[in-house]
């Protein structure tokens, strides 16, 4: 049996690797006995509010890790270096042929720096995006797992040509376990996060109950509201771009627009230390027609995005699930990895400013859809209306990773 270790440690990871534990288990149904995936799951606490790990665990159907680092939150090099520590404990008594981490965060990073270290193979499952911005820690996390990993599965075409870019190509493999490793593989499989979609939208309208617990539900208030998310340092740490941003969501929510807002703990801490309570004296929201919440699970989070006017994030995964689901969304940020979105007329990337935020958000007023509702985007070269991939791209990962692990290959 193969032995995988996966490492995660953000609600994004969490997502993908559900994603990547149906299709293992797909798999082992049906593989040869010297061909099944045997995976090890290890949580590195990075997320660790109920809200933000466990509710995950329970809806997504994720098995208990079988290791919780509990590295819990600091500054980026105190964060990475405790997971990294951790990890080559684990990594030394587990021994997997592989060891498999999921985006961009400083848990994808330590897991990378830990199996390379000791010369265990590593795919990176979300392989090649780039935003261009080396000011973003999650950009750093991203460029250094693709040059390390062996195995990089990329969503896109885009990411594909990205990696090219930077001279990261397929080689050959020759006809051995250790020359399959020293080889490179390129390989675009789609998007897991597609895959959770399609799996799991049909599921959250009949189990969520977010929108009649916020008193969305009525005909007046459908389609009626801005979801917001924040939660990117750029953005969060800094307190003249946290106000600019939540003045245009003001102004959003008195035009008549409700704005519901799932706080990030990480955010509300930073908005009551420069002075910017989420919640009034009496635990109501500290501005009119703004609606701070707690977060919120996955499948909540879906049938927010699904019902929504409108989606306003600087969170890569929110860009895409909102993309998937067809909901407009105004990216708050310089840039975007996710250039399909754009490129297809369902994103615009406004940055914080308030008056760009606003002007696209007002934009939308006379939009009744289907058609995409930004049409003043560049639309490029990209006319593939699902460029993510129709939902299998998992099943696409296990498949390769079985096939690197021939049975003559192993002792």
């Amino acid at each position: 049996m193969i032995k995988l270790l996966s490492v995660v440690g953000a609600r994004p990871q969490f997502i993908k690797a559900g994603a990547v534990r149906r299709a293992l288990e797909r798999w082992n149904r049906t593989a040869p006995e010297g061909q099944r995936v045997e995976e090890i799951l290890v949580h590195t606490g990075q997320h660790y509010d109920d809200n933000m790990s466990a509710v995950f665990f329970e809806e997504l159907q994720l098995p208990r890790p079988a290791y919780n680092l509990g590295v819990g939150s600091d500054t980026h090099g105190r964060q990475t270096g405790r997971m990294l520590a951790a990890l080559e404990d684990v990594l030394v008594q587990e021994k997997p042929d592989l060891v498999l981490v999921y985006g961009d965060t400083n848990s994808t990073l330590a897991g990378v720096l830990a199996a390379v270290k000791l010369h265990i193979p590593t795919a990176h499952v979300e392989a090649g995006l780039r935003s261009f911005n080396r000011s973003m820690p999650e950009e750093i996390n991203r460029v250094v797992a693709d040059e390390l990993s062996q195995i990089l599965f990329c969503p896109t075409a885009a990411a594909v040509e990205n990696l090219r870019r930077e001279g990261i190509l397929d080689e050959t493999a020759e006809e051995s376990v250790e020359d399959v490793f020293r080889a490179r593989r390129v390989v675009q499989v789609g998007d897991v996060m597609a895959d959770s979609i399609l799996y799991h939208e049909k599921i959250a309208d009949q189990k969520s109950h977010i929108l009649k617990k916020l008193g969305l539900t009525d005909s007046a208030q459908s389609k009626r509201y801005v979801l917001l998310t924040l939660h990117r340092a750029e953005n969060v740490d800094d307190p003249d771009r946290l106000k600019q941003i939540l003045d245009a969501m003001r102004k959003i929510g008195a035009s008549g627009l409700r704005v519901v807002f799932p706080i990030h703990p990480r955010t509300r801490k930073r908005m009551e230390s420069f002075g910017l309570p989420a919640f009034g004296p009496e635990g109501g929201s500290a501005w009119p027609n703004v609606q701070v919440v707690d977060p919120v699970g996955y499948l909540d989070m879906l049938a927010l995005e699904k019902h929504a006017f409108a989606v306003v994030t600087d969170s890569g995964g929110v860009q895409k699930e909102a993309f998937l689901l067809r909901v407009p969304c105004v990216t708050v940020r310089g840039e975007t990895e996710w250039v399909e979105t754009v490129a297809l007329g369902w994103n615009r990337v406004t940055g914080a400013e308030p008056e760009k935020i606003l002007e696209a958000v007002q934009s939308l007023m006379d939009w009744r859809g289907p058609t995409a509702p930004f049409g003043d985007n560049e639309s490029g070269k990209q006319t593939d209306p699902n460029p993510y991939g129709t939902g299998h791209a998992a099943d696409r990962i296990i498949a390769f990773l079985a096939d690197l692990f021939p049975p003559r290959f192993r002792s």
